[in-house]
């Protein structure tokens, strides 16, 4: 039967057959399952501890916030699936649900690209102009700048799933871990070449134009920073850049590899496609929350007076002796 006569309509679910070949599938669920767990304490953590401080609510821990949301869906539309094949060996997953985690999942690649951007263009102003950067740095921008955000990631993502959502599907199965574009493509009865321009152009954006932009920004702030005559506001500096960097190359080095191991003529099987998706998919949204608990300083600091169970006492209420 040719394949313009099937429809969407012909598939009401798909099989998810990506770990079928894997030996240890129970280990590698458990592993998941936790990782997806401290992912969800991580960030949790984050956003309880910024919400209930007023001292941080500040244009800073606001981005770490909408980081911290974004990476809680990012992971959870992937993880779910992962857990659900692995552990409850539930490799059925319904056609809209599939469409939606499609959706949800590259939606949070899109919005996590930009909220570094915003991130590296809030240190720069922070350290380039300091005595203008509460004036141009508000809450109120931030908000809205946010709120732009993810309206161009909705925008976005309302095109590419529509592509998604109205192509024939001739087979039910995904042979990748979760549901995700180029695996709803690749199981559609089409030439999945040409639908791949849309994403490509993505792709090209975000790591050609994102990631270059956020690099030099970096660039000039550390040539700011070894500028700076105070040791204390150069060390601060340098520790805050650092936590934004690693941030940074967890979520763009899986995709760098990715693209260059493709680039130098480098074939990867489906095994190694679907671990690099793997990787790329839960590791950045696990080394988050860490780097801004461990190494944020205000963040730190409010850990350890809830872990020490000391009172935190609001500054307008001290009592100076």
């Amino acid at each position: 039967m040719a394949a313009e006569n099937y429809t969407v309509n012909n598939v009401e679910s798909f099989i998810i057959t990506g770990f079928d070949h894997l030996q240890n599938q129970k280990l590698l669920g458990f592993l998941i399952l936790i990782t997806y767990m401290l992912i969800l304490l991580g960030n949790g953590i984050n956003l309880c501890i910024i919400s209930i401080n007023r001292h941080l609510h500040k244009p800073m821990y606001i981005l770490i916030c909408n980081l911290a949301v974004v990476d809680i869906m990012f992971s959870s539309t992937c993880s779910t699936t992962m857990i659900s094949v692995l552990l409850a060996e539930t490799k059925t997953v319904s056609y809209y649900s599939c469409i939606s985690r499609t959706y949800f999942y590259h939606l949070g690649d899109i919005i996590v690209c930009i909220a570094l951007t915003l991130m590296a263009i809030d240190r720069l102003i922070a350290i380039k102009i300091p005595l203008r950067y509460h004036s141009i740095v508000t809450n109120s921008r931030t908000f809205l700048l946010i709120s732009l955000t993810w309206l161009i990631g909705f925008s976005i993502m309302g095109v590419v799933i529509s592509v998604v959502d109205n192509v024939p599907y001739c087979q039910p199965v995904i042979r990748y871990v979760f549901c995700d574009y180029p695996s709803m493509i690749r199981a559609a009865c089409v030439n999945p070449e040409p639908y791949f321009f849309l994403p490509a152009m993505i792709s090209l954006w975000l790591l050609c134009g994102q990631f270059p932009f956020i690099l030099c920004t970096y660039a000039v702030l550390a040539y700011s920073v070894t500028r700076l005559s105070n040791n204390s506001s150069k060390k601060q500096m340098i520790s805050t850049c650092s936590s934004h960097l690693i941030v940074l190359f967890s979520y763009y080095a899986p995709k760098l590899v990715s693209v260059l191991l493709t680039r130098i003529g480098v074939v990867l099987s489906l095994t190694d496609r679907n671990a690099v998706t793997i990787v790329a998919s839960i590791v950045p949204s696990l080394i988050n929350p860490t780097v801004y608990c461990t190494r944020t300083k205000e963040i730190r600091k409010r850990l350890a007076d809830v872990f020490l169970h000391k009172r935190i006492v609001p500054n307008h209420l001290k009592v100076v002796s």
